[in-house]
């Protein structure tokens, strides 16, 4: 967690030496983003695509959700892309940022190796997995970061009844680095975990762990825009994080890249579009 702390402020530093320079070297726009859609590809193409039809670039810096809006809290981005309802949900109630946008969503899955010791495959409920898992104490990985994914188990252990301890649940001490290392990790130790379906997909071939677990709505991952409030921090760019967000959200724009991202290499989309003119658009 030291280290994860240590990332953090050197992000945030290298971001506000950016921001103080921007005038000068016309920086465009700083995000902070989670690190699950960095890794999956999906951020890169949309600030790419963003570039290149409105000429304003984005910047970004990754860390786990919980990180993201620490650095947001400094006022050294523009905007924060994360996925962890309560914890947006407070950094919006203290005035850091504007209000929380949806952006898309993807799914958690329960993975663990072919064998399933602790008998969970096909389970309709990831609750009554994970108590399954404790009671037979099956070994488990867990990002133990307070990254969005690290957040969403800890939400799944609380619903299930289960305070997590013991030889059988590890921490990753590398958690802080992101999902895939964590995933790889889980495989070389013939592990559980839950991860984002879209992580295992881009990992699809060099990890041997299933799907053991899915589909159940208490898994559902999704995905919001914050704008950094500017009344708090008036050095933001407020106005072009919010054009930024208008064009991410807008159907024929970034809401159509999200829904064919990933379709042509994986077979199937990594994320789906959630943004409310998305749905609006769907519903005439």
């Amino acid at each position: 967690m030291k280290k994860s702390m240590l990332l953090c402020l050197l992000a945030a530093f290298a971001l506000l030496t950016a921001r103080v320079d921007a005038s000068a070297q016309q920086i465009g726009l700083l995000m902070a983003s989670t690190i699950g859609p960095i890794d999956a590809g999906i951020v890169g193409a949309l600030e790419d695509a963003f570039e290149k039809e409105t000429n304003i670039r984005v910047r970004h810096v990754g860390a786990g959700t919980g990180e993201a809006l620490k650095i947001g809290e400094q006022g050294n981005v523009d905007l924060v892309l994360v996925h962890a309802k309560k914890l947006e949900e407070k950094f919006v109630a203290a005035g850091f940022g504007t209000e929380r946008i949806p952006l898309m969503y993807n799914d958690f899955v329960i993975v663990g190796p072919a064998g399933d010791p602790a008998h969970i495959r096909g389970m309709s409920t990831a609750v009554e997995a994970l108590r399954k898992i404790a009671g037979s104490e099956a070994k488990f990985i867990s990002r133990g970061d307070r990254s969005g994914t690290h957040v969403a188990e800890m939400a799944l252990w609380e619903k299930a009844g289960v305070k997590p301890a013991g030889s059988w649940y590890r921490v990753y001490e590398k958690g802080n680095e992101g999902n895939a290392p964590t995933l790889k990790f889980t495989d070389r130790e013939g592990a559980y975990t839950v991860m984002d379906r879209a992580t295992l997909l881009t990992l699809r071939g060099s990890v041997k762990l299933e799907v053991l677990v899915e589909k159940d709505e208490a898994l559902l991952n999704r995905i919001s825009l914050i704008p950094i409030n500017p009344k708090k921090f008036p050095r933001v760019d407020h106005q072009s994080a919010l054009k930024f967000i208008a064009w991410l959200t807008a159907p024929e724009k970034g809401q159509k890249i999200i829904r064919d991202f990933g379709k042509e290499q994986y077979g199937s989309p990594l994320f789906f579009p959630d943004s409310r003119q998305w749905h609006a658009s769907r519903a005439k």
